[in-house]
């Protein structure tokens, strides 16, 4: 039996999150100190306490989802008395949440993470300057078709494209606000069950994330990855990456490309995994996994009880 470890990204966030593991795990409170430190500032105090609406500026909100979801895996860890490579097969993450991944197999240092996820939200909202761009979600059309619609609703100075394949029948798309408009609407007139844009003022996984991605490569040139300690499942290619170099290339891809999930959770299907766990806030992935590998049984590690129903293989 092969287990697959998963790490969400934004939309799982919530006010409190990770406090539970921060009181009852010294291991846990070690890594939101780290990220206080790394940051020069109480990340810790906003996800513990804040506002939601400050919560979730995509530049606080992609270093506090990974530092709940370290917190989890360094509590679940310290239970089992084994490190990571001795309790799962593989790991995925959801877009930030690869970064979280990474960080979980030692590819990357808790405080790098934390300055590159800060990095990372800032240089993306910098890219697209607040109502120009935006995402919707549309349900119940294939990936195929949601392409062919995104294609028919561009033209030569409004784009959108598919952002998220997040499992059959849930399609994230992203681009300039007219051209995600007339995208709802010819999907809508395809048969669409739903099509509405959420409440995201980045235009994720998208050309027009051009600009941070070029600021990503150079804030990027100075970090090291290391090989992780287990096969990381990139969002980029959908395949198992172990080489430092070609994860790195394929997370600084993944800004303006789309996030394969339900590839992603295929191959981990076809590498035997059985069991799923999804760690930090939130259970989003395991109910996208759920629908992608109907064999897979999947868990979500929010809170210390959780980790009561950890299963070995």
């Amino acid at each position: 039996m092969s287990v697959l470890f998963m790490f969400p990204g934004q939309g799982s966030q919530q006010i409190g999150m990770g406090k539970e593991f921060y009181n009852s795990y010294p291991e846990a409170k070690a890594v939101f100190q780290e990220v206080d430190e790394s940051l020069g500032e109480k990340l810790s105090d906003l996800i513990f306490n804040g506002d939601l609406e400050k919560l979730t500026l995509t530049e606080n909100v992609q270093p506090a989802l990974m530092t709940v979801s370290i917190a989890a895996l360094r509590a679940l860890e310290k239970e089992q008395g084994k490190k990571i490579n001795e309790l799962a097969d593989f790991v995925v993450g959801h877009s930030l949440g690869e970064y979280s991944a990474l960080c979980a197999v030692d590819s990357l240092s808790i405080s790098d993470t934390a300055k590159i996820l800060r990095a990372r939200g800032q240089f993306m909202q910098e890219a697209s300057p607040i109502g120009q761009g935006a995402i919707a979600v549309v349900l119940g059309l294939d990936m195929i078709l949601v392409d062919e619609v995104c294609r028919r609703a561009s033209n030569l100075t409004e784009m959108c494209q598919v952002a998220n394949d997040n499992c059959p029948g849930q399609i994230v798309i992203s681009g300039h606000t007219p051209a995600i408009e007339r995208a709802l609407e010819l999907a809508k007139k395809e048969g669409a069950k739903r099509a509405m844009i959420l409440p995201v003022s980045v235009p994720v996984h998208s050309a027009l994330m051009q600009p941070a991605k070029e600021k990503m490569i150079e804030f990027m040139q100075n970090i090291s990855l290391q090989k992780p300690l287990l096969p990381f499942i990139s969002n980029y290619s959908a395949n198992t990456e172990e080489d430092p170099e070609v994860i790195k290339k394929h997370l600084l891809e993944q800004l303006t490309q789309p996030v394969r999930f339900t590839e992603c959770i295929s191959e981990a299907v076809d590498h035997g995994v059985e069991h799923a766990y999804e760690f930090g806030s939130g259970r989003v992935l395991c109910g996208l996994a759920g629908r992608i590998g109907r064999d897979i049984a999947c868990h979500p590690l929010n809170i210390p009880s959780d980790i009561e129903g950890f299963i070995q293989g």
